[in-house]
């Protein structure tokens, strides 16, 4: 519960006042689109590409108690179907004010797969994207997106080819033999315990649990392995004091080691 409210007021803190950290904190980042290649299926793969002033950091989609989740708007773009489907790179843990966030430093190229509504013709991408950057404080800020998509070439583009390889490995190919998940009551919420199989990762392992459920809040994870199982507990508190339900298929477990990253989509009941 202690960490919950630290991580509330350190939210507020950093959403004080936007305007500010956009017009005094000069340029902490830029961004831009690379436009990537046609596939045989007919979809488009893209990135978005954050360049970062030396000293400051920006968050991964699951930023721990300090920081800012990444959110995007695509929806003045053109000739675009379905959502817009994000793949992140692996992060690199810090330590901000005694709390841990989960981010990436210098770039950050995010490999995005599009649908055409119109295979074969122009994507216009327009977008805003929203994220947490961070030097000496950490503040909110806002990036435009604008580029027209018309390339027929099928030759992927280095960068975004070298970013899609940085991403966890899947739970085959990590390894992964199982992953359970136990729920139990507690004051404000559930207390959540994943027991994952699979090889060490190497060096201290960090777990983070995302639950699959928008607004519920999920605690820094306690972790301990013994051979190859890997055990992580956290709580789980909702929004408002409101009901919780939980899908285990939902979930996704993350595991974040010296040598390697590991992500497991949903688990059983344990």
């Amino acid at each position: 519960m202690i960490k919950r409210i630290l991580s509330t007021f350190a939210l507020l803190a950093t959403t004080a006042a936007p305007l500010v950290a956009q017009s005094t904190l000069g340029t902490p980042a830029t961004g831009e689109i690379l436009p990537g290649w046609l596939r045989s299926d007919g979809t488009r793969m893209a990135a978005v590409k954050i360049t970062l002033a030396p000293g400051w950091k920006t968050y991964w989609r699951s930023p721990g108690d300090a920081g800012i989740p990444p959110r995007f708007d695509w929806s003045r773009s053109k000739n675009l179907r379905g959502d817009v489907a994000v793949t992140w790179p692996t992060p690199s843990i810090y330590k901000t004010n005694g709390m841990r966030t989960i981010g990436y430093s210098e770039h950050l190229i995010l490999p995005i797969t599009l649908a055409p509504r119109k295979s074969g013709s122009p994507v216009t991408l327009r977008a805003k994207m929203d994220i947490g950057v961070c030097k000496d404080i950490c503040v909110p800020y806002q990036l435009d997106l604008d580029a027209t998509l018309d390339n027929m070439s099928s030759s992927p583009t280095p960068a975004i080819a070298a970013a899609l390889a940085a991403r966890p490995f899947a739970a085959a190919e990590a390894g992964v033999s199982s992953a359970t998940c136990a729920l139990r009551p507690i004051e404000d919420g559930m207390q959540i315990e994943t027991k994952v199989t699979l090889p060490p990762t190497g060096g201290k392992e960090v777990v983070v649990i995302e639950p699959g459920q928008p607004g519920v809040w999920m605690s820094e994870t306690q972790t301990k392995r013994s051979g190859n199982v890997l055990t992580a507990v956290g709580d789980l508190i909702p929004p408002d004091d409101s009901p919780l339900v939980i899908d285990r298929s939902n979930i996704v477990i993350t595991v974040l080691g010296k040598k390697q990253a590991v992500e497991i989509k949903g688990c059983t009941p344990s």
